[in-house]
């Protein structure tokens, strides 16, 4: 029996209004199999709608202007591009769609590039499962989220660098160490020359008061900088 045309024309307009206040998403990663398990995790979730998935940069930037999603969730390692300049090229063009990146890497000075590039979130991908739906419900009401890991440890250096006086730089440097990169390490992940490294470890040495590896260790250690595993 078909239902009275008010009541139908009631029940169309009250599912109009829940998909309306769904939260829209696109979803973009490389990974056919990860993409895969992502949308059947946020298609499991009131409130969230994936409209579109993407495989590359370009392909993900076209979505995000032609279906002006509220949430871009993008893996920090999409071919054809940068993904940092990517960010910062959404932020200026598309300012109503926040950014939640995903990301293998749990060393804060990743996120905090991410953060400072216009992305809201940043979600560790082996934590996808428990965080990605809190995180895409916080960076559409335009709050930031950060997996609580790498929240302690940006904290950890954000005080590293007021009470010690180190530059953003020189705190990365001092994190990388004490957690053990080499040198060379060390110019491989911040993309800076090895003078530059030595140049930020003799500041860093200077500043702390410390005089070996071991004491910058230990003031690390002491300070959250680096857990103790």
């Amino acid at each position: 029996m078909r239902p009275h045309p008010q009541l139908a024309t009631h029940l169309a307009g009250r599912a109009g209004v829940h998909r309306e206040h769904r939260i829209r998403v696109v979803l973009a990663d490389d990974h056919s199999l990860v993409r895969r398990a992502l949308r059947r995790l946020l298609d499991s979730e009131d409130g969230i709608e994936v409209v579109q998935e993407a495989v590359d940069l370009d392909t993900a930037v076209s979505h995000v202007h032609t279906h002006a999603p509220h949430v871009l969730v993008i893996d920090l390692d999409l071919p054809n591009g940068s993904t940092l300049l990517t960010l910062g090229e959404l932020r200026r063009r598309a300012p109503r769609t926040e950014i939640v990146v995903l990301a293998m890497e749990p060393l804060p000075l990743f996120a905090r590039r991410v953060l400072q590039a216009g992305a809201v979130g940043y979600v560790l991908k082996d934590q996808a499962d428990s965080e990605l739906a809190a995180a895409i419900r916080t960076a559409a009401r335009g709050e930031r989220y950060v997996s609580p890991q790498v929240a302690a440890a940006l904290g950890a250096l954000d005080a590293v660098e007021r009470d010690g006086g180190l530059s953003g730089r020189e705190a990365e440097v001092l994190w990388l160490t004490g957690l053990g990169y080499t040198g060379a390490e060390v110019v491989s992940k911040l993309h800076i020359s090895r003078r530059t490294v030595d140049t930020h470890r003799a500041n860093i040495h200077a500043k702390l008061g410390l005089r070996t590896r071991a004491e910058l260790v230990d003031y690390a250690l002491g300070h959250g900088v680096i857990g103790d595993a």
